[in-house]
């Protein structure tokens, strides 16, 4: 289910909810945590080279006896820091739900909503009931037309299947809003586990069958007809996964910027009345759309019409019910944890109650609870920090372009002027959003989510025909993470990304650089990245490059894609180069930007040793704890198909072997496992 429609169109720093570094304040009346060691020896594993494996010398203790708690499937530095931050938002929901607000605030709605989530008896006795509606309405479909009537009516309440859309801006016109539809319909995470040939992935298809039946089965149906929809379901499926597009072949904007007429792409989807559609949604007076996968509408369109409507009416059953499956009971949640998590990613147990209901608050009124976050912990001296080393590092990355020995005069003050034009978003929106109207009770769980995502898709549909509001922010103060969007060229730091091991007031320079300042770093990179690049300083999708330049940038980002192209996960599978390759060319230009910005300070212009580590140590030691951590089996072979981001390990160690500076701070030599020679290191910006 889609509850928020905001679409971030840059890179992330992480997956998930996983980020960076300022202190938060505390709840009233209690103490400040306060690291006594920023950089801990009782993490490292000394006895490893840090020239033969710099992760494992930072972090090769930890990784030896750390196990990953059984309700979470990676564990590390990221998820230490947003365990540590939802145990806040836990203290503040279980305080807020005995305030007595008036109906319709912040306060009121989360409360609400938390009340709603942690009353599992009447969740349980309801069961699919709150869904009878939308379950009587599938039965009643009888043609085609009425099918495509009743996808576009779900999509409107937020549950979008196979026609997922947005509203966001133009990518060659972003002054101006427009509707966007992107390929969908999958229940499995991409179309990689539809085509792979090997046993695991043929185990996943067959695990991932027997879930469909099994939720068709809480749903009502017998064994018999629920084994042979789940058969007929995942058929259907297999044929919208052959017109969709593998991850890393969605990562060329220019590829997925098809805008057609409604008339004109009509006439390709025969199958589907795009006006009709527009009007159903409630959308008048426009007159284009951008399709990502044209081929997969087109696909689509024929499916509409061949597929018996007995297999599109199951399918739809379906979907409704495992999108909805958190919200209706122990037993359709804990059959939607066995397959997602258990099955696909290795988690052996849930999550606790309270932490599962404040992500669905999160993905549902996040606003209201991050107002409710900053309000509480948030100090507003971090965001002045913040944007002093923001400013560092602009200034760091403008003095490494204008001495590129590769680029071009002309290339170098277009690049200057995006650099200049970057806008910046720290902590939280300037502007919040306004939830009036919305409707939240303490004894409705999955209405309440129903509610939120109506609400959600009105909102995103309004900002038709209106300026693009550029203050807009695409995650919640309380997320730990940080992203870059092309289309705003803005880079943006949740609150709760500026904490400790990012980011500390009493930490030294080398550590705050080597922590938040590479993290800025990567944000700014992901504006100049193999996609990043394509966008100019106004945001537009277009061409700054002379041909010169353009053909020795890709020579440089294909250097790192090969790179990345030779690291091994689990000692068989490889990390995909291309699909990783934006958050890769990050990774290299936040520690190189970091690295100069941290040569300014009074530290990195000096010699002096903290327990025992060079200032320059100290920076890369504080990049390699950073990215501490360790995925079960699973999830590192789902996150190498579906991930642009590297596994930490490497994102550790794969920039480092580019950069002398590290070779220099800890005497890498040849013969070493990481050195690489000096033509053979990849270096852009």
């Amino acid at each position: 289910m889609q509850y928020k429609n905001i679409v971030v169109a840059g890179a992330v720093l992480a997956t998930g909810m996983a980020g960076c570094g300022v202190a938060p304040g505390k709840p009233d009346g209690q103490a400040a945590e306060k690291p006594t060691t920023y950089l801990d020896r009782a993490n490292m594993d000394t006895t490893v080279k840090p020239g033969d494996d710099f992760f494992l010398y930072v972090n090769g203790t930890w990784v030896k006896k750390t196990p990953i708690p059984g309700d979470k499937t990676r564990w590390g530095s990221f998820d230490e820091l947003r365990d540590k931050t939802n145990r806040s938002v836990h203290t503040l929901l279980e305080e807020v739900v005995k305030e007595k607000a008036a109906a319709g605030t912040a306060q009121f709605n989360v409360a609400a909503f938390y009340k709603s989530g942690m009353d599992t008896v009447a969740i349980d006795k309801a069961g699919s009931s709150i869904l009878q509606k939308q379950l009587d309405a599938i039965k009643a479909i009888s043609t085609p037309q009425q099918l495509l009537e009743l996808i576009v009516a779900n999509g409107t309440t937020g549950l979008q299947t196979v026609l997922p859309n947005y509203i966001g801006p133009d990518d060659k016109n972003v002054s101006r809003n427009i509707v966007q539809f992107t390929q969908g319909g999958l229940g499995l995470p991409s179309k990689d586990y539809y085509t792979d040939k090997d046993a695991d992935a043929e185990k996943n298809r067959e695990a991932y069958r027997a879930y469909i039946g099994k939720i068709l089965k809480l749903g009502g149906a017998d064994t018999a007809s629920a084994g042979k929809d789940a058969l007929a379901i995942f058929g259907l499926e297999q044929k919208l996964a052959a017109a969709s597009l593998y991850p890393k072949e969605m990562r060329d904007p220019q590829k997925m910027y098809n805008k057609y007429s409604l008339e004109a792409f009509t006439r390709q989807t025969p199958g589907i009345s795009w006006k009709a559609v527009f009007a159903q949604m409630g959308i008048h007076g426009e007159d284009t759309l951008l399709v990502t996968v044209p081929q997969y509408y087109k696909t689509l369109s024929g499916l509409l019409a061949s597929t018996p409507l007995d297999v599109w009416k199951a399918y739809l059953t379906y979907n409704l019910l495992s999108d909805m499956a958190p919200y209706l009971g122990r037993q359709f949640e804990e059959a939607r944890f066995d397959f997602y998590d258990k099955t696909l990613s290795g988690q052996k147990q849930q999550k606790p109650r309270w932490e599962r209901v404040m992500q669905v608050i999160n993905g549902s009124i996040g606003e209201q609870l991050g107002k409710l976050y900053v309000d509480r912990y948030f100090k507003p001296e971090a965001k002045q920090k913040m944007m002093e080393l923001v400013q560092n590092l602009q200034d760091a990355f403008s003095n490494r372009i204008k001495n590129l020995d590769w680029m071009s005069d002309a290339t170098k003050q277009k690049a200057e002027a995006k650099l200049g034009a970057f806008m910046k978003k720290i902590g939280y929106p300037d502007h919040w959003k306004d939830y009036s109207g919305l409707e939240i009770t303490p004894d409705d769980y999955a209405q309440n989510v129903l509610n939120a995502a109506a609400f959600e898709f009105k909102r995103d549909r309004a900002k038709l025909g209106k300026p693009v509001d550029r203050t807009e922010w695409g995650m919640t103060p309380n997320t730990v993470n940080a992203y870059y969007n092309p289309a705003f060229n803005e880079i943006v730091f949740p609150a709760a990304i500026l904490q400790f091991p990012f980011f500390d007031f009493g930490a030294d320079d080398a550590v705050n650089y080597g922590g938040i300042g590479a993290v800025i770093g990567h944000e700014m990179t992901h504006g100049f990245d193999d996609q990043g690049a394509q966008y100019a300083a106004d945001g537009n999708l277009k061409n700054w490059w002379t041909p010169d330049d353009e053909k020795k940038f890709k020579a440089k980002t294909k250097m790192v894609e090969e790179q990345f192209n030779k690291y091994t996960v689990l000692d068989s599978v490889h990390i995909n180069g291309a699909l990783t390759l934006g958050e890769n060319i990050a990774d290299l230009g936040g520690i190189t930007i970091a690295y100069d910005a941290f040569k300014k300070t009074k530290q990195g212009q000096g010699n002096e040793l903290i327990d025992g580590f060079t200032p320059d140590q100290r920076f890369f030691l504080s990049w390699g704890q950073i990215w501490r951590g360790k995925a079960t089996p699973e999830r590192a072979r789902q996150l190498i198909k579906i991930d642009p981001h590297s596994p930490a390990e490497w994102r550790a160690m794969g920039p480092l072997t580019n950069f002398e500076p590290w070779y220099k701070a800890f005497n890498v030599q040849p013969g070493d496992k990481m050195y690489k020679p000096e033509n053979e290191r990849a270096k852009i910006w």
